[in-house]
């Protein structure tokens, strides 16, 4: 009974015994599991390095073991950052892209850089960066750098200070501000990606399109002689080019390691104070050129308008004299075809009236040769009788009108009413029968006289 009543009493230790056993089993295995297991997030690449000296890459997200080793967190891109946040000033929409900027970015106060023509100013940029994925060029990486941290600070940060100042001296500042923009951000680019290019400065003299001539000597009037102004010494910034032509650089360390650059990008550039004012006193002048030449053209315009003005009433005026003198010339042109057709019809006319003429000719002509010998046959018939008789018929047919003619003029005689005669042994009065009768005689022989012919018939 009393080894019974012992087993009893010892058993509460027994089981606290095995419960403070399992208790430190479980505290050795949640800290061999804490120093063995972590939680790979996306977006990062891990470095595990084990109590055995073993070296392995992680890429894959999820829970990994690595037995009492030690691992560094490396995010799969970098960024490197030049802005006005790095300086401490948050600008009005600004904001922090990076939560850990300690590890995976740098973020800088604006850059100050070097233009061709020695004008500074501050530059605000950004570039990204890839890591290689892949266990070989990874592990290169880690053991060159040991810690992004590193990489940052010996590599990626220098080597985007002297590539954007190195891009700088390509241009300069009024070309850059003339419209050279994005040329200077597709060769930051470039040389971010490839290397940067290696350059020599020279000092050119340049000629003006414009020949600068002088007007002081009047003997010569316009052909003045030049006198040195149309040139300027500029310093040209050449790319040192190799035996086959191509441009030599200077190559990105962090390229050897197969960092990547995937984009690199010029946001700002903010020249000094004193560019700022001779800008603004060039953007004035400028303006005032354009003013001018507006004017200028204005001007020309309002000749040319003045020009147009005078020709279009010059062209009214042609046009209406030309109008006025078609309508002339249509006028004189008509009267000349009437004149015409009125000359042809009298013409016309004309040789109707001569044809007409010509046949009333050939007509009277036969009428007149028809009467002609109509004419002759009578005068043969006359003849004939005349000389047949010797013109009796005619003969006595005139003297017998003789005698009328005389017998009725003495019938028709004026005798007057009374009539005194002389005292004279037979003398008559005058105005008597006997006067007359006389009188007539003495006409009669006078027209026997004269007829003087034969009345006789000739056999």
């Amino acid at each position: 009974m009393e080894v019974i009543n012992t087993k009893n009493k010892s058993l509460p230790a027994m089981l606290l015994a095995k419960v403070i056993g399992i208790g430190v089993v479980v505290l050795v295995v949640l800290y061999v599991l804490s120093q063995s297991i972590f939680y790979a997030e996306p977006g990062y690449i891990y470095h595990v390095r084990t109590v055995t000296g073993t070296e392995a890459v992680v890429t894959d997200v999820g829970y990994k073991f690595y037995p009492f080793g030690r691992y560094n967190a490396w995010k799969r891109a970098m960024t490197v950052q030049a802005s006005a946040e790095g300086n401490g000033i948050l600008r009005k929409g600004a904001f922090n892209a990076e939560s850990e900027s300690n590890q995976a970015s740098a973020n800088l106060p604006p850059l100050g850089i070097m233009f061709l023509d020695q004008v500074d100013a501050h530059a605000e940029a950004t570039v990204r960066f890839s890591i290689p994925s892949d266990e070989s060029s990874f592990l290169k990486l880690a053991h060159e750098y040991r810690s992004p941290e590193n990489l940052l600070r010996t590599a990626l940060l220098p080597a985007f200070k002297e590539t954007l100042q190195a891009n700088a001296s390509l241009m300069a500042a009024e070309e850059y501000y003339a419209g050279g923009r994005t040329e200077f951000n597709s060769e930051f680019e470039n040389q971010m990606s490839n290397g940067i290019f290696l350059v020599k400065r020279e000092e050119v003299v340049v000629k003006s399109n414009r020949t600068a001539t002088s007007s002081a000597n009047a003997a010569l009037g316009t052909d003045q002689q030049q006198y040195g102004e149309d040139q300027k010494t500029v310093f040209q910034v050449k790319k040192v080019l190799d035996e086959n032509g191509q441009p030599k650089r200077k190559s990105q360390r962090f390229i050897d390691f197969g960092i990547t650059v995937v984009s690199a990008l010029v946001t700002d550039m903010r020249p000094n104070q004193k560019f700022i004012e001779r800008m603004q006193l060039k953007q004035k002048a400028s303006a005032d050129r354009a003013i001018a030449r507006e004017q200028r053209v204005q001007e020309e315009e309002q000749r040319l308008l003045a020009i147009a003005k005078g020709e279009r009433e010059v062209a009214e005026r042609q046009a209406e004299a030309k109008v006025e003198q078609i309508q002339k010339t249509t006028e004189a042109e008509t009267e000349k075809q009437l004149a015409i057709t009125s000359a042809n019809k009298i013409k016309e006319e004309a040789a109707i009236s001569k044809d007409t003429a010509q046949i009333n000719f050939e007509k009277a002509k036969i009428e007149a040769e028809t009467q002609r010998t109509l004419a002759e046959a009578e005068a043969y018939q006359k003849r004939v009788i005349l000389e047949a008789d010797n013109a009796l018929a005619q003969k006595l047919e005139a003297e017998v009108r003789i005698q009328g003619l005389w017998a009725e003029a003495f019938a028709k005689r004026n005798v007057p009413t009374n009539v005194f005669g002389g005292g004279g042994t037979g003398a008559a009065p005058v105005g008597n029968d006997n006067e007359t009768k006389a009188f007539m005689q003495m006409l009669t022989l006078d027209a026997a006289k004269r007829l003087s012919y034969d009345r006789q018939i000739t056999r």
